[in-house]
């Protein structure tokens, strides 16, 4: 049985923030960075990746692995739960995002995800296409995500609506507090015997 202490009850938590917009001036990426100050002061450690600046190349699985792939790879190996941030695009996700889940898919099980889409109409499909390409991941997503709505919600390059910067501060919260208890009880499970969990097929 793992046991819980006061330690591992209060461990940190690496969060990989993953901004899916090519455009500057992204909303959904200024969104994504004050969700991930928010974070910092939950005491989680972050990390930012711009796949707008970390340009992945198109998923070819029989290609050697280029410097930007590589250097994606150690900040989703080092994360133990994960903040997605897309434009809606035609009700869809984003290229370079589509791209970043097809190339790191493994590595998703047993780890927390939670949603932010730049929208005019919510961007609930974007949301639900990011849930369900983790659900296939065994990744676990919260219940909720964030919408912004581009000039509506901000003002000279910062949010003024403050009703999403409290909705951001909460989901930002919650992926700290369930990515932790998520990753302890995951390990638990890796190194346990136990048959009847999910995370006996990730044992080594």
């Amino acid at each position: 049985m793992c046991m819980d202490t006061e330690r591992n009850m209060q461990s940190a938590v690496n969060i990989l923030c993953v901004a899916g917009s090519i455009r500057e001036g992204s909303y959904s990426t200024k969104a994504l960075k004050m969700a991930l100050e928010f974070a910092k002061k939950r005491g989680a450690e972050v990390r930012i990746l711009d796949l707008s600046k970390t340009v992945l190349p198109l998923r070819d699985p029989g290609a050697p692995a280029s410097e930007q792939v590589e250097e994606a790879a150690k900040a989703v190996a080092w994360a133990d739960a994960f903040m997605l941030a897309s434009p809606d695009y035609h009700g869809s996700i984003s290229g370079a995002l589509k791209n970043f889940l097809d190339h790191f898919y493994e590595e998703f099980a047993g780890k927390v995800f939670g949603y932010i889409v730049a929208s005019h109409e919510k961007g609930l499909t974007v949301m639900d296409q990011m849930r369900t390409a983790v659900r296939q991941c065994y990744g676990w997503s919260l219940p909720y995500g964030v919408s912004v709505n581009g000039e509506q919600d901000f003002a000279n390059g910062q949010i003024s609506n403050a009703e999403l910067s409290k909705r951001l501060e909460m989901m930002s919260r919650d992926l700290v507090v369930y990515g932790r208890l998520i990753k302890r009880q995951f390990a638990c499970d890796l190194g346990s015997s136990d048959p009847d969990t999910f995370a006996a097929r990730y044992r080594s």
